[in-house]
């Protein structure tokens, strides 16, 4: 139960910090980073559900693109360095998750004979 907890404390810190981030940024930082966005405030509150989701890529993104304000050729350039990282880990990270929760789960097929299900017209006899 404590686990649970802990789990559910930490998504909601998680979505706290998301808010926070949300209202910091579509309020002073969009307008920073991209001269098209601002005064353009009717679109905003569409994005807060998805800032608060990936409020860390949205952090590392407004550090990078306040950075590189001047190069604009590069602005929009998916970072491939990161994305080539990413798809190695996942690729080493998913059968090691899938193994760890087939060796760790709690009924596994071995640990259970196989029982005979009844039909409902055998358990209405029955009674």
């Amino acid at each position: 139960m404590e686990s649970a907890q802990t789990l559910l404390m930490a998504g909601q810190v998680y979505v706290w910090i998301g808010l926070a981030v949300a209202v910091v940024f579509l309020g002073w930082g969009l307008d920073r980073i991209d001269a098209k966005g601002h005064g353009s405030w009717m679109f905003r509150p569409l994005l807060v559900p998805g800032v608060i989701l990936i409020w860390p890529l949205v952090l590392w993104r407004w550090q990078v693109l306040a950075r590189e304000n001047d190069n604009l050729q590069n602005r929009h350039r998916p970072p491939l360095t990161t994305q080539r990282l990413m798809g190695l880990g996942l690729v080493l990270a998913i059968p090691v998750l899938i193994a760890g929760a087939l060796l760790l789960r709690q009924d596994g097929p071995l640990e259970r004979p196989a029982v005979m299900l009844e039909t409902a017209a055998e358990t209405s006899s029955n009674e």
